[in-house]
């Protein structure tokens, strides 16, 4: 899985932004919050992407890729996961699990356009 096919996908959502908020590491913002922490772009050692998923099953399910774990620094409280992009998801789940964080943090009013899109 890319990095890349993951980033084109968030930025393609309404209203989403990219922002480097600590130096090399990407992320994608909407309404000035983050809904997914894409990381270094050329980190091969330990590629990864960090969601925001609510709903059990997803959460569960994510948590289930090898190498997956809740994300640190006490996010994985509120249900952030961190998933390896080497971990065997296919890029159809994980931009899947980009948007069900994508409509945890977005307003109402963009995710009432992405449904209309």
């Amino acid at each position: 899985m890319s990095r890349n096919t993951v980033r084109a996908f968030a930025l393609s959502l309404p209203g989403a932004v990219e922002e480097f908020p600590w130096g090399e590491d990407a992320v994608v913002k909407v309404n000035k919050k983050i809904f997914v922490f894409l990381g270094e772009e050329g980190n091969t050692d330990s590629p990864a992407i960090s969601v925001k998923l609510k709903d059990e099953e997803a959460h569960g399910h994510a948590l289930a890729v090898p190498g997956a774990a809740p994300t640190g620094y006490g996010l994985g409280r509120s249900g952030w996961v961190t998933i390896p992009l080497t971990g065997g998801a296919p890029a159809d789940l994980l931009c899947d699990w980009v948007e069900e964080s994508y409509r945890t943090i977005a307003p109402k009013r963009l995710v009432a356009e992405l449904d209309a899109g």
